[in-house]
């Protein structure tokens, strides 16, 4: 560890936490590095075990996939595991490398080793299996980086025109049921900030939409009250803050991601979303994975550091087969070099 912290410069290296060794983590690394369409100024340091890349990799040219690249060309911070791990037969040994893999990974960025941190998919079911009780990687980064409120966004570039969309999520890894509880004013004006200052990266006067949280935005409180209880007036008072910004919500859920999705497809207008607040995770994450599956990317705001990862699971049915869709993984490495050349 001493030796690589010598050698490593902080204005280059993007570090790669491999995830969950049992998933697809290694393969759509290797893959997405594997393009000639990453900047060739991004040095790739991959935290994980150097025994299990090699084998992954040698399987993969077995299948036949073509763009890969070699592990022989990259740097590699070995953290071996001690017992066999098969691709797509996780257990708690699965879980606990990764979670080890995250921790040095997060640590480098910590010591400010690199400029930024991209994540591999992990399974937090195996992570509890291990002993590492974690709603997600997120969290676990929070507690590593001493961060109190870290926000998760989800960006992403369509392919058809360029248009970015952006949504950020009020309230993360929790059931359903505590969303009412934990969404407060002073909770959604923190993440309205946050997801302002993201967009404002990308365009000076952006436009914003937040959704409601109950169904028809409340129904004028036939629905739920918290629209009209506290949501509505919050968002007046925010708008006299920030008289530059067009603020718009809170829009139904049911049609809050329409003009995104027409913006994706076809071509953005003047009424297309800068960045859309949802209130609670699957609210932002349906529709965006239903618009830009394969495409987006998870961004943390709120850490020390830049930290992106794809927008999917392990995908443990399809590990070791050579099927996994690397264009996630290559969104987050191309993300994780913008944002870190922006800071």
């Amino acid at each position: 560890m001493k030796t690589i912290y010598n050698n490593l410069q902080s204005n280059d290296h993007i570090v790669i936490a491999l995830g969950d060794p049992a998933g697809i983590g290694i393969e759509i690394t290797l893959k997405a590095l594997g393009s000639n369409k990453l900047p060739t100024e991004m040095k790739p340091l991959l935290v994980g075990c150097k025994k299990n890349i090699k084998l992954i990799y040698s399987q993969l040219i077995s299948q036949g996939v073509k763009q890969l690249v070699d592990p022989k060309d990259l740097e590699i911070l070995d953290i071996p595991f001690h017992n066999l791990i098969k691709p797509g037969q996780p257990n708690k040994d699965s879980g606990d490398a990764s979670f080890s893999w995250l921790t040095i990974a997060a640590d480098l960025l910590i010591n400010k080793k690199a400029r930024a941190l991209v994540t591999a998919p992990i399974s937090k079911f195996f992570w509890h299996q291990a002993g590492h009780i974690y709603p997600g990687q997120t969290e676990r980064l929070a507690e590593i980086s001493g961060t109190s409120n870290p926000s998760m966004l989800f960006t992403a570039i369509s392919p058809i025109n360029g248009w970015r969309l952006n949504t950020l999520l009020a309230t993360t890894h929790i059931p359903l049921s505590e969303v009412p509880k934990q969404l407060s004013p002073t909770l959604v004006e923190e993440k309205l900030n946050a997801l302002l200052n993201f967009c404002k990266t990308f365009k000076n006067n952006p436009r914003l939409v937040v959704a409601g949280l109950n169904p028809h935005a409340g129904e004028q409180g036939k629905l739920g009250s918290e629209e009209n209880d506290w949501l509505i007036p919050l968002l007046k008072r925010w708008k006299l803050k920030h008289t530059d910004v067009q603020l718009d919500g809170p829009i139904p859920p049911d049609t809050c991601w329409l003009s995104a999705a027409k913006a994706w497809q076809k071509s953005p207008t003047l009424n297309s979303p800068d960045g859309i607040l949802a209130l609670y995770h699957d609210q932002g994450l349906i529709p965006i994975k239903l618009i830009a599956f394969d495409h987006a990317v998870n961004t943390t705001l709120g850490l020390p550091f830049i930290r992106t990862s794809p927008d999917h699971g392990t995908a443990f049915d399809i590990a070791g087969k050579g099927l996994a869709n690397s264009t996630s993984m290559f969104a987050a490495l191309k993300t994780a070099w913008e944002l870190s050349n922006q800071k």
